[in-house]
């Protein structure tokens, strides 16, 4: 999911390759559901450069409409997680799921 247009995560979705896998990306244009989730990236650092209304770099693994796994890259030091996106990379979530 993103802060961004069903347009740009369309395009997004056919640059990654994931037709046909059991990823979807979803848009939050208005960051209803960033905001819903508590993941409304508000640190002054990050919001100057990219502007306001923005998603934090988070995982989510879902089932049956219960979150199992959520993880979010952030650090006191680092609110987007741009230097350690570690937590939310796709091995640390396959790891966490494989351990449910």
């Amino acid at each position: 999911m993103c802060v961004n247009d069903a347009a740009v995560m369309g395009a997004w979705a056919i640059d990654q390759k994931i037709q046909g896998s059991n990823i979807s990306f979803l848009a939050d244009p208005n960051s209803v559901i960033t905001k819903a989730l508590d993941m409304e990236l508000v640190a002054p650092g990050p919001c100057a450069k990219l502007g306001p209304k923005r998603c934090k770099r988070f995982a989510m693994y879902v089932d049956d409409g219960v979150i199992k796994v959520l993880n979010v890259s952030e650090a006191p030091d680092d609110p987007a997680g741009d230097a350690r996106p570690e937590a939310s990379c796709i091995d640390n979530m396959l790891k966490e799921i494989a351990a449910l």
